[in-house]
């Protein structure tokens, strides 16, 4: 009886959680920037913005995702949900940090331009 207490709120969150499948955008590619071409970069920051609306969206799903649960989700499913919400902010400020390194490179290596 027991496994039926787990198994029944298990398969409650499992049909939530696939009821919207939020699809978790791919890793954008950032260029060297010291090896750089500006059109390289411009190319890049066009992806890096798409990345970042997708990012949003999968977002939204997640916290959607969690809403659409309630307050009587189990404690293990909102830790999971606020861990992949943390996860993705994480991962976008990375991607941010890491492109304005590698501007700053491309700055560095071509002096004349910037």
């Amino acid at each position: 009886m027991n496994v039926l207490r787990f198994l029944i709120p298990l398969f409650i969150v499992s049909s939530v959680a696939s009821a919207q499948d939020c699809d978790y955008p791919p890793l954008v590619s950032i260029p060297a920037g010291a090896d750089s071409t500006m059109d390289d970069l411009l190319a890049a920051q066009g992806s890096i913005r798409e990345y970042m609306a997708s990012m949003n969206e999968y977002l939204d799903c997640v916290n959607d995702e969690l809403t659409a649960a309630g307050d009587d989700a189990p404690a293990e499913y909102k830790a999971i949900m606020l861990s992949r919400h943390n996860a993705a902010v994480a991962e976008m400020e990375t991607v941010a940090e890491d492109f304005n390194l590698e501007v700053q490179a491309y700055r560095e290596a071509n002096p004349e331009e910037g």
